[in-house]
């Protein structure tokens, strides 16, 4: 800071500094003026000059330091109160530029907030004809197109289901119920949604639970468990998914392994970012990125940590840990 006002006060310093060096220059010229006064002159005005810096230093810098240091915000609190004519156009200037963000930002927060809505109301309408479509499928007797249109439903389904969702993440603690989950009641009725879906590539499931019970909200961790099963089964041919439960050092653990495709070494690191997908398949339309970025969004307020462990051409292992009771204390549902 002390770099910065001496630069700022740079052509006050020269001013002083040629105004002395003139009046040196003109006693030496002028034989008449005493130099050795005139000097003494010129070294007590630089003494008092510099300590006349020093005190304007501490007072005009303050506000700009607290300014500095100040954490912004919209609503200017903890703003430093301005003490001379200059401090108060730059307060002033930042107040009223902090409305006016703040009324952008109001006007943004309405518009976004409208179009989640109405993005919200659009996938409910959706789920009508789509469910229609699907009593249809269902009364077809051509086995031969009733198999790959009843995948394409539930392709649409699922995205559906994603994007409501992910819609709903930014209250996802609002909306948590956290209560004593059946993890078969989960476990089956999502293997039901993805059923037809498995019948089609050959795929089977191979559940062994020693831990059937888990303390979570049931609603979104039944909505984790179909990102991952939907990977498995994705990313699967003609094998088995095998899930198991148990409990080590009083924590559940449930695990999906599948023994398809896996994922690259150097995509692992990358796997929960938003929309990012394979380098191995990267042209594949059919992968939108979501689907582990959003298991890793839920599995937070939920306290689950999710660990994924893969070997390319032999399979993935999905790890999911639950918290211990008391980690919800400050949570759970009475």
């Amino acid at each position: 800071m002390i770099r910065k006002y001496l630069w700022e006060r740079k052509s006050w310093i020269l001013l002083f500094i040629s105004l002395q060096l003139l009046l040196l220059f003109v006693t030496y010229l002028d034989s008449a003026l005493p130099f050795t006064s005139i000097f003494y002159v010129v070294v007590l005005s630089s003494l008092v000059f510099t300590i006349f810096l020093i005190v304007r230093f501490h007072r005009e810098t303050k506000f700009y330091t607290d300014l500095y240091e100040w954490d912004s915000n919209p609503n200017v609190t903890g703003m430093p109160a301005p003490d001379s004519p200059f401090e108060r156009i730059v307060y002033s200037s930042l107040i009223d530029h902090a409305e006016q963000l703040k009324g952008k930002s109001e006007v943004n927060r309405r518009m976004l907030d409208q179009e989640k809505d109405e993005l919200l109301a659009w996938i409910h309408e959706v789920k009508t004809p789509l469910t229609a479509m699907s009593l249809m499928i269902e009364r077809l007797a051509d086995r031969d197109l009733k198999a790959p249109l009843k995948y394409e439903w539930l392709r649409i389904h699922l995205l559906l289901d994603q994007q409501l969702h992910q819609k709903r993440m930014h209250v996802i603690e609002n909306d948590l119920y956290i209560e004593k989950c059946e993890l078969e009641d989960i476990l089956y009725g999502e293997i039901k949604i993805l059923q037809s879906w498995c019948i089609q590539k050959g795929i089977g499931f191979d559940i062994g639970l020693a831990v059937t019970e888990v303390l979570s909200d049931s609603k979104w961790l039944a909505f984790m468990i179909r990102q991952l099963m939907t990977n498995a089964v994705k990313y699967s041919e003609e094998s088995d998914i095998e899930v198991r439960s148990y409990r080590k050092e009083g924590r559940t653990i449930l695990t999906i392994l599948d023994h398809g495709r896996g994922i690259d070494p150097k995509d692992l690191p990358r796997i929960f970012e938003k929309g990012f997908t394979s380098t191995t398949d990267h042209h594949n339309q059919g992968s939108t990125g979501m689907g582990l970025y959003l298991t890793k969004k839920v599995a937070e307020p939920l306290l689950i940590d999710v660990n994924v462990q893969s070997t390319l051409g032999e399979g993935t292992l999905i790890t999911l840990t639950f918290p211990k009771k008391n980690e919800f204390d400050h949570v759970i549902s009475k």
